[in-house]
């Protein structure tokens, strides 16, 4: 989806790992999300006692920290991410559930140093829409539904994309663009 926003606006493709920290047993129940630089979101717990505590969470936090470095370097290959500093980034991801791996793309990129942030999402919860629109410069999201229950509800295929086909595409947009990866997309 990234690629084909990038492709569309005529921009340079990079990858913004963000890694989902779940509840254990729900990993698809977001407890938060981590990203490059050190950003750690931790969400809101429903009820009083419900889920990990601190100590808790930072462990599943640091199990996904190593699969999170693992994806930066097979995606980036060697390459640098691109140079944010000063540029306008367009995030994107497949659909805003709870909104945490959204947020800590937000803010690693507001890190490194973009000057403008905008979110995009084919589909979203409106706490997830409202979240994410409190810390961007824009969001773009074509579905609020009135009860988000699961992203992948509002996809005929929802597979995962495979390592292969990342690499790829941001080998695409490389040799189109002349060089390294260009705008983040999560």
């Amino acid at each position: 989806m990234a690629f084909e926003v990038a492709r569309s606006l005529h921009a340079p493709l990079d990858v913004m790992v963000v890694r989902k920290v779940g509840m254990p047993g729900q990993p698809e129940l977001a407890l938060g999300a981590i990203a490059a630089g050190a950003v750690t979101v931790r969400q809101p717990l429903p009820f009083p006692g419900y889920g990990p505590d601190a100590e808790q969470f930072a462990a599943l936090a640091a199990r996904e920290r190593s699969e999170l470095e693992r994806r930066e370097q097979l995606y980036r290959a060697g390459r640098a991410p691109l140079e944010l500093t000063g540029k306008t980034v367009v995030l994107v991801d497949d659909g805003l559930a709870t909104g945490a791996t959204m947020l800590a793309a937000v803010r690693a990129a507001r890190q490194a140093g973009a000057s403008a942030v905008i979110a995009a999402a084919p589909v979203a919860s409106g706490e997830a829409a409202a979240l994410i629109g409190a810390e961007c410069d824009s969001v773009a999201i074509v579905e609020i539904p009135p009860a988000l229950r699961a992203v992948g509800e509002w996809y005929e295929d929802f597979g995962q994309t495979e390592d292969r086909e990342v690499c790829e595409l941001l080998r695409e947009s490389a040799r189109v663009h002349g060089g390294g990866p260009g705008a983040s997309a999560s």
